[in-house]
This record gives C-alpha cells, sequence and structure tokens, in this order.
C-alpha cells in the first residue's frame, strides 16, 4: 500500500508513520519543513516538501498513486486557527479526489458537536469538509489521547505537578474517555484493512470513562503525589480555568487553553459499532499514563 501521512511531524504522526513502515507500506509525509522531519526521511519514508496553508504547494506530487491519505493536520496554535483549518482541509480532500485517492483517514474529536468547544467544534467541521469534498472518509474520534508529548498527556501532568489544589465547579466534572497512544495508532493503522470503517464515523476510547477531575487524581497517583484537594472557587468559569492553563502547562500555551476550553461537554463513546470490526482492547489508562511518564523520562535522560 501508498499511504500519505500529512502532519506526520506532529504527535500522532510521528507515532504512525514508523507504525507503517515497520509494516512494508510504501510512505510518503507530506511536511512543510523537511529539516524538521529528517528522522523520519532517515526511518524510510519519503518527504514531500508542502504547505496546506497556500495553494496548490506540493499536493499533486504528494497525492501522484496514493491509496489511502492520513490527514492528521491541526493548527491549534495559530490564530484564527478554524478558518485555516477549513481552508487546508478543503485545499487537501479536493485534490485527493482528483488524485483517486481510495480512502482519507482522519483523527478528530468526541464530543457533542452543537455544544462543543471552538476546538471541537472545528475538528467536526474539518471531517465534514473532507467528507463532502474527498474521496471516502474514516473518521476517528477520541477524546484525550495519552502519551508522551501529547498536549494533553502535558496539560494533565503540570495539573498535578504544579497546582496545590484544583477547582471543583460542576463543569469540571463532565466525563471523559481518554484512551491510550498505542491503541490509536493500531486503529489508524488497521483502517484501510477493514473495510466496515470505509465512509463512517468510528469513535474509540480507553476501557473506562473519568471525571476530569478523577483523571487529575489519577496522574497524580502516577507520579508519586497526594490526591489534590478540592475546592468550589468562585469565578472558576471555563474561560478562566483556560488562561490559567496557559500559565501552568508544560506544552504549547495556546494549544493548553484550548483544550482546557473543550471541558464543558463529556467527551465519550456513544456509539462503539464502528470499532467493534477492529478487535481492538485498549489498554487502562493508568498503564498509559506509566508508559507515557517512563518515556519523558527517557527522553529528559537522554536530552541531558
Amino acid at each position: 500500500m501508498r499511504a500519505l501521512v500529512a502532519g506526520a511531524t506532529g504527535f500522532i504522526g510521528r507515532r504512525l508513520v514508523p507504525a507503517l513502515v515497520a509494516e512494508r507500506h510504501d510512505v510518503r509525509c507530506l511536511v512543510r519543513d523537511p529539516e524538521r522531519a529528517r528522522q523520519l526521511g532517515q526511518g524510510g519514508c519519503e518527504l514531500i516538501p508542502g504547505d496546506l496553508a497556500r495553494e496548490g504547494t506540493g499536493l499533486d506530487a504528494a497525492l501522484g498513486d496514493v491509496e489511502v491519505a492520513y490527514y492528521l493536520v491541526h493548527m491549534m496554535s495559530e490564530p484564527g486557527y478554524a478558518e485555516s483549518e477549513l481552508a487546508a482541509a478543503r485545499r487537501f480532500a479536493r485534490a485527493a479526489a482528483a488524485a483517486g485517492v481510495a480512502r482519507v483517514v482522519y483523527l478528530g474529536g468526541l464530543g457533542d458537536d452543537h455544544h462543543a468547544s471552538p476546538h471541537l467544534r472545528s475538528r467536526h467541521a474539518t471531517a465534514e469538509v473532507l467528507a463532502a469534498e474527498g474521496p471516502p472518509l474514516t473518521y476517528f474520534r477520541a477524546a484525550m489521547v495519552i502519551g508522551a508529548r501529547s498536549e494533553s498527556f502535558l496539560l494533565l501532568r503540570a495539573i498535578a505537578e504544579r497546582l496545590p489544589l484544583v477547582p471543583s465547579n460542576e463543569w469540571l466534572h463532565h466525563r471523559s474517555q481518554p484512551i491510550g497512544i498505542r491503541a490509536v495508532i493500531r486503529y489508524l493503522r488497521m483502517a484501510p484493512a477493514i473495510a466496515e470503517s470505509r465512509g463512517r464515523d468510528v469513535q474509540i476510547g480507553g476501557p473506562d470513562v473519568y471525571t476530569h477531575l478523577e483523571l487529575v487524581d489519577l496522574m497524580a497517583r502516577e507520579l508519586g503525589r497526594r490526591r489534590k484537594r478540592r475546592l468550589r472557587v468562585f469565578g472558576a468559569t471555563p474561560g478562566a480555568v483556560s488562561a490559567g492553563a496557559r500559565i501552568v502547562t508544560h506544552g504549547d500555551q495556546r494549544v493548553a487553553a484550548e483544550l482546557t476550553g473543550s471541558l464543558v461537554v463529556d467527551t465519550v463513546v456513544t456509539d462503539p459499532s464502528g470499532a467493534r470490526p477492529f478487535g481492538i482492547e485498549p489498554e487502562p489508562i493508568a498503564i498509559a499514563l506509566q508508559r507515557a511518564l517512563e518515556e519523558s523520562e527517557r527522553t529528559t535522560e537522554e536530552a541531558a
């Protein structure tokens, strides 16, 4: 299979590309900065320079003779990202259809599409454009993905490490169904072989559902820390907490603020039928957290 991965240098892409190469697929990566993707090129994939933010740059060369295209592009760290994401998705979808690509695979978010945050609404709007204007779409929908260097993981860890207490206001009791990165990569790489996933949503999640406050406590436990004190805080609105997330996170401040804004809705699997044909049993989140923490520590030691 010849596959294209757009967004190959992101958190998901950097793990998916080696997995596809290991299965002996012919993999291309559409990248804005080939130097940043040098390690992927050394690992056996072809690098095609291109920028989806600009019309016609690199897409024709990248999509030629491609059977499956993975669209993992997100622009949350940029101002006005929703409009940019829609334009990029439309550009990609039309080029993929013109090139005769058989399938596009996209990873978006769970959550009520009408009451969700701007971040989740943008994810779903991107999927709608890809489905309407491109080849048949497999639209994976996940909540928080647990893995080292994930922006969600970095924010969760920072809260568990740096805050002496957390607000317990009602909106922080919404539920989430996080999933480990290993399972996400398995779903993505298996998608082309699962005929039932063609042209449909596939909701994926871990084995357990937590409130956001319970996830903070779980992270604190894995870090060897005490359960966080909780206090109902007047003025702890989603906007105020998003502003605070910018301060505490170890990752991208703008992305952290957008992710925190997504806590206002439940992000849980409501239709498991799309995931059943894959036969995947995601590992418990406590184990996914342990793996992510261990990988983070190894990376820190190697950089020292």
